[in-house]
């Protein structure tokens, strides 16, 4: 009897029972994940930058995304060159078993999770619409990497996140109807597609101390005609990373009568990892930076590029060079992109 312990004590040993923990999703599914993540497939484009800030962009070994559309975001992370790359946002369950895929991240409402989860394989949906929900997902996913490192570090990040929602909103208290600009924030120019209300996109624009012309549409990347556009007459335009130039588009001589255009308040906006202004983390940069543009006076002393700087090298780990940061700033490529 005490050989057959001894055996069953050395078999124990040998094979350790692999242990798993509980953690609930952004859409409110209970998800037993493993209790080392150490290969991830991540099904959402936005959620690459969560992961980054938690430090584990090294560890994703199938991904959504690609160099081509976001340079930075490979460059920041180069073993993402190596990983698994698909089109639109369904993987292949059996090529994520080949990699021994620990845990998959997918947008909420993505019909592919149950297939994923029908392999095996564990799976969180994710979400987050506002910088509540952007904190609890930082939080959520940090539970789900499951190290001292990730949660300290999501810590961090909502903290730094927080005071930087505290700082903007306390120095455009007091505005006037009148003083906050109307902003239009254009994502596409082919086909003209505007960002509306009940958006991460509203919510920025007027915590920067600005009002949503297109806050009467409800929803992201909403297509609509140039007439109505005219009927806006925007103080700001802000363009979205990937839209073109309004000077190039169709839109050039039509436009050229808007309030925006004449008085030179047509913006690029800022993209690094991810663009600034869509859902991902450096939404935190996003706000400092819209405030600085709506409202100079109110943010003197506020150095954009040097808060973009500290931002990548705490939160991603990246030392930025000047021309890097202006670059970003720009919404341009790595210079070796």
């Amino acid at each position: 009897m005490k050989r057959r312990h001894a055996w069953l004590l050395c078999a124990w040993l040998a094979f350790p029972v692999l242990a798993s923990r509980q953690v609930v999703d952004d859409a409110g599914h209970t998800v037993t994940v493993p209790d080392r993540v150490n290969a991830i497939a991540d099904g959402w484009f936005a959620h690459h930058s969560v992961l980054m800030t938690l430090g584990a962009g090294s560890k994703i070994v199938a991904t959504v995304n690609h160099p081509e559309s976001q340079p930075w975001m490979f460059k920041i992370t180069p073993t993402l060159n190596q990983a698994l790359q698909v089109r639109g946002t369904a993987f292949n369950p059996e090529s994520l078993l080949a990699k021994k895929v620990d845990v998959v991240f997918t947008s909420a409402g993505n019909d592919k999770a149950e297939g994923y989860r029908q392999a095996g394989l564990p799976t969180l949906q994710m979400a987050f619409t506002d910088y509540p929900s952007l904190m609890k997902s930082v939080t959520t996913t940090a539970e789900v990497l499951g190290t001292a490192e990730a949660r300290s570090r999501a810590k961090a990040y909502n903290q730094y996140l927080q005071t930087t929602l505290d700082n903007v909103q306390s120095k455009v208290e007091g505005l006037t109807d009148g003083q906050r600009p109307k902003v239009l924030h254009i994502q596409s120019l082919k086909p003209l597609k505007v960002d509306g209300s009940h958006t991460l996109i509203d919510t920025w624009i007027s915590l920067a101390g600005g009002k949503n012309v297109a806050a009467e549409i409800e929803g992201n990347m909403k297509e609509v005609s140039p007439e109505r556009v005219l009927a806006w007459q925007p103080d700001v335009i802000i363009l979205g990373a990937n839209s073109g130039s309004l000077e190039d588009s169709q839109y050039a001589a039509l436009f050229s009568g808007l309030k925006a255009v004449k008085n030179g308040k047509v913006l690029q906006n800022p993209a690094g990892v991810f663009p600034w202004d869509r859902y991902g983390t450096e939404s935190a940069l996003q706000i400092q930076w819209a405030a600085l543009m709506l409202h100079p006076e109110r943010f003197k002393g506020v150095d954009i590029a040097k808060v973009a700087q500290d931002f990548y090298q705490r939160f991603f780990d990246y030392t930025l060079s000047s021309d890097e940061t202006q670059r970003i700033l720009q919404a341009q490529k790595p210079a070796d992109r």
